[in-house]
């Protein structure tokens, strides 16, 4: 037998009295009916509307309870309680701006309300307006400073908008009033990562992980201090315990192929490389372009993969508002923006172009975010700009804001999605020209990037669709090089290299990321078709030398077959370069520098070109220095020409004296050309924004 309906009086305060006695017992649907009871008896009685709001919230049934409050609202504008209750129901149904809305109404009946602030601020922090999240944590703690989660939240928002050093002291005050708060050690932690901190680092990140060990994002930020320090298994390992906590943390799923593929490691790379298409096809957060762009030869798949990213992590930012281009007759203004300008691949390249860029119609600043490194290239660099500008400590909106200060009229991105990218700054448009150059090998997928610089080997006019910024072509290769680079005199033998005394000598000093299985397979087919012949490859870390091993003889291929090169000081490693017969490029990542490097020493370099711009770079630079014979279409005629090459000494000597005699002059290394050819392309840039004209694609 069902129970007998509960008898209600025939009074309103009655009933509401009754209701909250049911509520408080837990029986939820007999209290709404005595409130509904109480509410038939007197419509603007204002308690049953607001009682029943919070019984109704009980059951789940969020869009009554809001209709609830908001004639509890209309019958009493003045009950704070009430406009919160909302706010917060609102808030639990996705409806942000409404739940802001009614948290500033709590504030301005009850501007002491600090829950409602503290709310209002999450929200802000969750809507990436980080400066308006900080002035609500300020606000709450005026009113409650001993509060650990709002400096928690404030010390958030400032390390999402880059105030390291701000967010830093934020989390020190809520660990000081909360010694065991894992959230907040996380992001102290995290912190302490980007400004390179890398002990203090370690320490939050491990006590972090031993307060919480289930916690993915401590151990994804272990894992990536582990592979800034070079640890890269143990990185590996760290990225593999976060996907066990949570599969779906942002940025874990391109880690874990980033260490696998650091360390050669090819367990499942397939699988990996296969989820990692699908995550950008379903906009998964946190998929890295970079990643796309190594490992998938799909300009299709970059081009949303990069605009995936942007839209999650840096969208356009109007706050500082459009920025009108100087039309004053002076000297352009160019600023160059990277962590690169010390001993890195971007200044190796850039060095003698900044030197040569000119000083009469243009004036150059460069903004360095990278470490105040103290070596030979960082002085070089430094003493090459008119400006040079160190905007470490600064956050994006504050560089942003410094060089539409300084007037700068072109800024030219150097960095795109590689390591200690500072993209942000771009998003709130520093400058009223904004161009992506050779840091990146692709497409950012950003409005806001107005221009990107190519040529037509590497970016071949048809594959313009899959770039969102408009195309400036080169006449030669989009790649600048130093022909100041100096190649040691020290003459090294083969026994002091681990190099076998006779026989033919490939070699490959790629970074370990860019070899992947089917390069292996195709090497393997070369190595077995040339007797006597060795391949050479950098070893970056011992756990390369290890896979690469392995894998090698489960190919079939001794393991005498392959020797490993350790790092060495550029010039004597451009020098050992002349005990190398060919140099073999990897696909769907071409050789960028390091193709240069080899074609500077002397050393031919066979390629074979793909479908996106990073894995067109080789191509390009064969075209510029003269040998375009070098560059394939296929992974067969790739293998068929690396045989015959090492088969026939005279063709492969002819091969390389031409690049001996054709290389120095050749538009590859004539910096002073390229900076011309590059200084021309500003001018065009610059004129037509000048002019009030949109960007457009042109070739110099």
């Amino acid at each position: 037998m069902q129970p007998p309906e509960p008898a209600l009086p025939d009074d309103a305060q009655a009933c509401n009295t009754q209701g909250n006695t049911w509520l408080q017992a837990n029986r939820v649907a007999d209290a709404i009916k005595a409130y509904d009871r109480a509410i038939a008896l007197q419509a603007d009685y204002l308690d049953p509307h607001f009682n029943r709001g919070n019984a109704l919230l009980r059951l789940g049934r969020k869009a009554e309870a809001l209709t609830a409050f908001e004639r509890a609202i209309a019958l009493a504008p003045g009950l704070a309680l009430a406009h919160y209750n909302r706010a917060t129901v609102l808030e639990g149904m996705g409806r942000e701006q409404e739940s802001m809305d009614s948290y500033r109404q709590v504030l301005c009946i009850e501007p002491g309300h600090v829950q409602a602030q503290f709310n209002l601020g999450c929200l802000h922090l969750r809507r990436k307006a980080y400066g308006e999240a900080v002035a609500c944590m300020d606000r709450v703690l005026a009113l409650e400073p001993r509060l650990a989660q709002a400096h928690n939240n404030r010390g958030n928002a400032l390390l999402k908008s880059r105030h390291l050093l701000e967010a830093v002291a934020s989390f020190d005050q809520a660990l000081a009033l909360q010694p065991q708060y894992a959230d907040a050690l996380v992001n102290r932690g995290n912190a302490r990562l980007q400004r390179k901190e890398h002990a203090q680092a370690f320490a939050d990140l491990d006590r972090a992980i031993r307060l919480n060990p289930d916690q993915a994002q401590s151990r994804q930020l272990m894992g990536t201090l582990l592979r800034d320090s070079k640890r890269h298994e143990e990185a590996l390992q760290e990225f593999q315990r976060a996907w066990r906590c949570n599969p779906g943390q942002p940025g874990l799923l391109t880690d874990i192929l980033g260490a696998k593929t650091a360390v050669c490691d090819w367990h499942n790379i397939g699988a990996g490389i296969d989820r990692l298409g699908q995550a950008v096809a379903q906009r998964q957060p946190g998929v890295s372009p970079f990643s796309v762009a190594v490992l998938c030869d799909d300009p299709a798949l970059q081009l949303q993969a990069a605009r995936n990213f942007v839209a999650a992590d840096y969208p356009e930012n109007p706050l500082l508002g459009p920025v009108a281009p100087r039309a004053d007759g002076g000297r352009i203004r160019v600023g160059y923006y990277s962590a690169d300008f010390h001993h890195h691949a971007t200044a190796i390249l850039m060095a003698e172009l900044f030197e040569l860029h000119d000083r009469e119609r243009f004036e150059w600043f460069a903004f360095s975010f990278g470490p105040d490194s103290q070596d030979a290239m960082h002085a070089r660099v430094r003493q090459a700009f008119d400006h040079f500008l160190d905007v470490r400590d600064r956050s994006d909106e504050a560089v942003a804001r410094l060089s539409r200060e300084l007037g700068i009229d072109i800024a030219v991105d150097l960095k795109g999605f590689t390591q200690d990218t500072r993209f942000g700054i771009f998003s709130y448009r520093c400058a009223p020209v904004q161009v992506s150059y050779l840091g990146y090998p692709g497409t950012t997928g950003a409005d806001y990037i107005d221009y990107a610089i190519a040529d037509k080997v590497v970016l071949p006019p048809q594959a313009r669709c899959h770039f969102s910024e408009k195309v400036v072509y080169l006449p030669h290769s989009y790649q600048v090089n130093d022909s100041k680079r100096r190649i040691a005199d020290r003459a090294f033998t083969r026994e002091a290299l681990g190099l076998p005394a006779t026989g033919f000598v490939f070699c490959c000093f790629n970074n370990n990321y860019k070899i992947l299985p089917q390069m292996l397979d195709g090497w393997g087919r070369i190595l077995h078709a040339v007797e006597d012949s060795v391949l050479w490859l950098l070893e970056d870390n011992p756990a390369v030398s290890r896979n690469l091993l392995r894998e090698a003889q489960a190919r079939g291929i001794a393991p005498q077959r392959l020797v490993f090169a350790q790092r060495m000081p550029l010039d004597e490693h451009l020098a050992r370069h002349r005990l190398a017969d060919l140099f073999l490029d990897t696909l769907p990542c071409n050789a960028h520098t390091t193709a240069s490097d080899a074609l500077w020493a002397g050393l031919p370099v066979l390629t074979c070109a793909g479908q996106s711009f990073a894995s067109r770079v080789a191509a390009s630079l064969l075209h510029a220095v003269g040998l375009p014979e070098l560059v394939t279409e296929t992974q067969g005629a790739y293998e068929a020409r690396a045989i015959a090459l090492a088969r026939d000494a005279g063709q492969l000597d002819a091969l390389r004296s031409r690049l001996h005699a054709q290389a120095p002059a050749s538009p590859l290394f004539d910096a002073r050309r390229f900076a011309r050819d590059l200084e021309a392309a500003y001018v065009v840039m610059h004129a037509r924004a000048v002019q009030g004209l949109p960007p457009e694609a042109f070739k110099v």
